[in-house]
């Protein structure tokens, strides 16, 4: 009877240390899906609000606004999860760095509305505090990932890389089209040309090509690819004329196809 007890309760035991390795990993993918989220979400915005300082219209500011809500969201996210991956104080430092973001954000805001024009110097800021945001982001991202108990999926992998790309190529895309001198306000960013991000998609691309693919998975990375050789040369040749709202939109697109190929490798792994 005692040893049955005892085996039991070392049943029980490696139960608990099962769930509670369970409950990490699920922790830690948490905080990979919330700083993804984080990144595009500040891309997409800064791109939605290029757009709002030369157009002034209600629905583009609109998107500004959901996007800064997304990324707000999983900020808040990232504070609430239980996951010891991060520091406290890593968080705090993000969560100071995004208050900076959105205050530069609402004034920027508040100047297109009142004055019916951007002001640069301030436009210049929040370009350059919303690359420091990426970076920081990127860096926990990559923390994050290195200490998780569980193999990355290169293809997911893959797909957000993509994704945080895309949000970056638009957002300079943007940036080009609706200012002469906002092309100029991209951070450290502007380092790498619009062309050379285009070729990096290209590689990204092949990765997600590469594995096994057949019905909803192989549907949506074929509308991807499909989306993206649509409007690569105007990425490759982003000196060109081309229809903004066009590439606005299939840019759109393809992180909304790469959100699904996400969802469906995940299911998969």
């Amino acid at each position: 009877m005692k040893d049955a007890r005892n085996g039991t309760r070392s049943l029980l035991v490696g139960v608990a240390l099962l769930l509670a390795a369970f409950g990490t990993r699920a922790d830690e993918s948490a905080i990979l899906a919330d700083l993804h989220s984080f990144r595009i979400s500040n891309f997409v915005g800064l791109a939605a609000y290029y757009q709002f300082s030369a157009s002034g219209d209600t629905v583009t500011l609109n998107g500004v606004v959901e996007s800064v809500n997304s990324a707000n969201s999983a900020m808040n996210a990232l504070k609430e999860n239980d996951s010891e991956v991060l520091s406290e104080d890593q968080l705090v430092g993000l969560s100071d760095e995004f208050d900076k973001y959105k205050e530069l954000m609402k004034q920027n805001i508040n100047d297109v509305r009142q004055q019916g024009y951007p002001d640069m110097r301030l436009m210049s800021e929040m370009a350059n505090q919303a690359q420091a945001l990426s970076n920081i982001s990127t860096k926990l991202y990559t923390r994050a990932q290195e200490s998780s108990q569980t193999d990355s999926d290169q293809r997911i992998e893959a797909a957000r890389s993509a994704a945080v790309l895309m949000a970056q190529m638009m957002s300079k895309y943007s940036a080009r089209s609706n200012s002469s001198v906002a092309q100029t306000f991209q951070g450290a960013d502007t380092e790498v040309p619009l062309d050379a991000q285009a070729k990096n998609f290209d590689a990204l691309m092949v990765i997600l090509n590469a594995g096994t693919s057949d019905g909803d998975l192989k549907r949506t990375i074929d509308g991807v690819s499909s989306k993206w050789q649509f409007i690569r040369g105007s990425y490759v040749n982003y000196n060109d004329d081309n229809v903004p709202f066009i590439i606005d939109r299939y840019s759109k697109g393809i992180l909304e196809g790469l959100r699904e190929t996400i969802e469906l490798l995940q299911q998969t792994v």
